[in-house]
């Protein structure tokens, strides 16, 4: 079903691109310096099918940080929330997404959550599989269903300059196994991870795995139920509590909204048993969230009263 242009949120996307001159595109991951900070698009899919949109939704996307909700469902679905929250904390934490502090003030040296970078590694370390090329393609075909999209993949270019340049999450990951927390060699890891963040697909199609958070799990157009209605509640609880970095408290009152931010510029909302909203615009804030993004849905929660609280 194609999507259609929706003049309200045409409205609100023009209102909400104003704030792109006050973001700055991730430029210390070369590939993502490409991208033009003017950019905004958002799209909304409905259980139905149906979907509306606004701004250029046909542009691919790279998942970054949104792929940590993803895999943190797939990886509870393989080892259950006991194994996986004896290794992972819950707890959110007011430090940058990246930041190593907590693990050496931590016994054990345990990451709090994970949407921070060194429990988003923990988390792809569980990914089952006998090698990288076996676990990545298990969530590639993990997200192509929930998206309803067999020909999504991931950017070798992106993944590649990530590789290259992920020195601190090498750090991260030789800290987590000094502490036994991470068992791998952490070259493959680090492969795996880069390769899990360079996953692209438009905002359309991130709208539909949003959408299938909302639905708790649940595909409607299919009638499977692809993720459990209990890891699907874990999840999106993660993307209120700590989903939008060391913004999501301020988040969670202002816009109410389980969602996930990367930092490409996407965010995947999803809007509890109404809908899922995928939205691209490169333009960051300060704490790695896209500032127009935010905006955008700011004014989308106030004009329809989405807040969940």
């Amino acid at each position: 079903m194609p999507c259609q242009s929706n003049d309200e949120l045409n409205i609100l996307v023009k209102e909400a691109k104003k704030y792109t001159k006050d973001g700055k595109v991730a430029d210390y991951i070369p590939a993502l310096g490409r991208a033009n900070p003017h950019d905004l698009s958002i799209a909304i899919h409905y259980p139905d099918g149906q979907c509306i949109s606004a701004g250029d939704i046909e542009r691919k996307i790279t998942l970054q940080s949104i792929s940590k909700v993803i895999s943190l469902a797939l990886v509870l679905m393989d080892k259950g929330p006991g194994y996986v929250f004896e290794r992972v904390g819950m707890e959110p934490t007011g430090d940058p997404f990246n930041s190593i502090a907590k693990l050496e003030t931590l016994s054990p040296a345990k990451p709090l959550n994970p949407m921070i970078n060194a429990g988003a590694l923990v988390v792809t370390h569980m990914i089952e599989g006998k090698n990288v090329e076996e676990r990545f393609q298990r969530l590639l075909s993990f997200i192509r269903e929930m998206a309803n999209d067999s020909t999504i993949d991931y950017s070798e270019e992106v993944a590649q300059s990530e590789y290259k340049t992920s020195f601190l999450n090498r750090s991260l990951s030789y800290f987590l196994k000094q502490h036994h927390v991470i068992k791998e060699d952490v070259e493959e890891l680090i492969d795996l991870y880069t390769k899990q963040c360079a996953i692209e697909m438009n905002s359309l199609e991130l709208a539909r795995i949003g959408m299938i958070f909302a639905m708790d799990g649940a595909d409607p157009q299919s009638g499977k139920q692809i993720i459990p209605v209990h890891i699907a509640r874990i999840c999106k609880t993660f993307m209120v509590t700590c989903g939008m970095y060391n913004a999501s408290g301020e988040f969670a009152i202002k816009i109410g909204i389980p969602a996930k931010s990367g930092v490409s510029g996407g965010i995947m909302g999803a809007v509890p048993g109404k809908f899922g909203i995928g939205i691209f615009g490169p333009a960051l804030d300060k704490k790695g969230n896209s500032i127009a993004g935010i905006k955008l849905l700011e004014l989308l929660s106030e004009t329809y009263k989405l807040s969940m609280f």
